[in-house]
Order: C-alpha cells, then structure tokens, then sequence
C-alpha cells in the first residue's frame, strides 16, 4: 500500500512517462460538443479510454448516444470491436451520463512493468476512437439530424 504522496508521485510520473512515449495532443475535451470528452482512466485493476456525454439536459445527451449508437456496427467492424456502449452510466457520485469506452483488464498503474502495454494500449484505441469520430462528427454534432 502506498501513502497518498507515493500515489500522486506515481500517478504523475506514469503520466508523464506516456507523455513522452506519445509526444501528441489528444482530442480529449475539444470535441467542440459542450460536456462531451474523450478521457484515458487508469486505476490498479484496468485501463479505459473513454467518451462520456455528460450532458445535463437529459435530452440532448439521449440524442448524442443514440447518434453513436446508430454507427455501433461501423464502430466495431472498422475501429473499436470491443467498444462498450451504455446509454445509462452511473457514476460514482449517482450522476447518469452516457458513456461509450474500451477496457483493458489485468493491468495496474502501481505496477510499472504494464506501463509500456497500457501506453500501447492507450495510443491505439484513442487513435482508433479520435479517427471514428473525426470520420463521423458532422453527423454527431448536427442535432437537427436524428437518428
């Protein structure tokens, strides 16, 4: 077990350790889609790149989800064909959001010998994630155009 300062030296090191194996900037928070991001996550158990819809009009985040949802074969055949899609996610704090992620089981942040897996792991499936959405963020953004 680790004291709280041990964890947040290792969390910041194993960040910066991915920073600099993939020197690039992520599209993350820029999807120019207001509380809609692209979001790595790793804990001791698994690794995750993730979409979250965080909308709070309950609405407009059903729309955006049924939107990805509609392009699920096209996600999995050509990009992601472990992608999870759950319109209704529960966060930790009770709040519902939308979430579309890949995981990766059996691998840990404390442990640096998964790092270079989880850094692979990482690259590949935001690459994979960014290019599904590029290729389809016309019709992702435009709410005027339902599913």
């Amino acid at each position: 077990m680790y004291s709280k300062e041990e964890a947040l030296l290792i969390k910041k090191e194993f960040w910066t350790a991915f920073a600099e194996a993939y020197p690039r900037k992520w599209l993350l928070y820029d999807t120019k889609i207001k509380n809609v991001a692209f979001k790595f996550y790793i804990d001791n158990k698994k690794a995750q790149v993730l979409l979250d819809i965080e909308q709070n009009d309950e609405e407009k985040r059903k729309i955006y989800f049924e939107k990805i949802a509609s392009l699920k074969t096209i996600l999995h055949q050509e990009y992601l064909p472990n992608a999870i899609l759950e319109r209704n996610f529960y966060l930790e704090n009770g709040k519902i959001i939308s979430r579309i992620w890949v995981e990766k089981e059996s691998v840990g942040l404390n442990n640096k010998k998964y790092w270079t897996e989880i850094f692979e792991f990482f690259n590949q499936t935001m690459s994979q994630f960014e290019q599904f959405f590029f290729e389809h963020e016309d019709y992702i953004k435009n709410l005027e155009i339902n599913t």
